[in-house]
């Protein structure tokens, strides 16, 4: 039990390094509170509860009280991944879909078992090591464009990890990130069809996983079939918990199909789903721009360096602002 969630904290913390999104951006005043308690139900004082999501590239981390309590501020809105653990205690982690407003947040409770004095030892070390090294030479063939060298390196990661770990629930979130990047690989190939499979594979492990489902949006559009791909967004926007990048896909879909109108609307989703993202002010300010509304595209474009001012976008709006776009 114990080597299963070591595997987890592992695979998680390194991914987080290697595939983490380029700068963190400015945080709205999202928060989650929660307890962590042992298994015989008292609070355990000290523990630390990490709050991770790889799409920002941000962690927060906060330590309980006398009384088992924690809070986590200055989240965005998005799906989260928060572990909590202590000495002489198990690691324990789940996921939450957080609302920027904190009235929205339910409390989290996290039960983390004791664990007896040397558990894991020297196996904890052996495994840190060596998953830590698979993971950055699968990342390095990766970024080298050896796209099959990287899906068999990323494959063994994912049978390894599942080997260690037969129940596989407490490890299947950071295998998530590895198999997007197996999808990624393949688009990068031009491999659409196992693209496509490897993105439904994902979505029978995780069927909220909104970049599994943009992946397959845009493997419609590539192969000429943009109905399919617009029907896909639908769906996933229509059903229970929507987030910005199947908004903003919706948006992107429909801004290249000339219906700028229905467009805005998406990206105004996308904007309200996470206020701090400069990436949908921006393409509203380009599609005021467009219809000759010098104005608002101005006013957007002053928001995206307002709210995101270290992204790629706010650098793309302050060049159109200086020309006068």
């Amino acid at each position: 039990m114990r080597e299963r969630h070591l595997l987890r904290r592992v695979v998680l913390s390194a991914l987080l390094v290697g595939f983490a999104a380029p700068a963190a951006v400015a945080q709205p005043p999202g928060r989650v509170n929660g307890v962590v308690r042992d298994d015989e139900e008292q609070p355990v004082k000290g523990a630390t509860v990490t709050a991770q999501n790889e799409n920002f590239g941000a962690s927060f981390t906060a330590t309980t009280d006398d009384k088992g309590r924690f809070t986590v501020i200055g989240l965005r809105a998005g799906e989260w991944t928060f572990i909590a653990q202590a000495p002489g205690y198990s690691v324990t982690g789940g996921r939450m879909n957080v609302r920027a407003a904190s009235n929205l947040n339910a409390p989290m409770l996290f039960t983390i078992r004791r664990t007896g004095p040397g558990a894991g030892g020297a196996l904890e070390k052996i495994t840190a090591k060596d998953l830590q090294s698979l993971l950055a030479a699968a990342g390095a063939l990766f970024d080298q464009k050896k796209w099959d060298d990287a899906i068999a390196s990323y494959r063994t990661i994912i049978a390894s990890t599942e080997r260690a770990s037969p129940e596989g629930g407490q490890i299947r979130s950071p295998l998530i990130f590895l198999n997007l990047q197996i999808a990624a690989a393949y688009v990068e190939k031009n491999d659409m069809t196992r693209a496509k499979a490897a993105y439904e594979d994902l979505l029978r492990v995780d069927p909220a996983s909104e970049k599994a489902i943009v992946g397959l949006a845009q493997i419609a559009v590539q192969q000429g079939d943009a109905k399919t791909a617009e029907d896909t967004l639908r769906r996933a926007a229509e059903g229970e918990t929507p987030g910005r990048e199947v908004f903003f896909a919706m948006g992107d879909l429909l801004a290249t199909a000339g219906r700028g109108d229905e467009a805005s609307d998406w990206f105004h989703k996308a904007s309200a789903s996470d206020p701090y993202w400069g990436k949908p002010l921006y393409r509203l300010g380009q599609l005021a721009s467009a219809k000759g509304d010098a104005s608002t595209s101005t006013t957007f474009m002053e928001r995206v360096i307002a709210v995101d001012p270290r992204s790629p976008e706010a650098a793309l709006a302050k060049s159109a602002l200086q020309s006068g776009r």
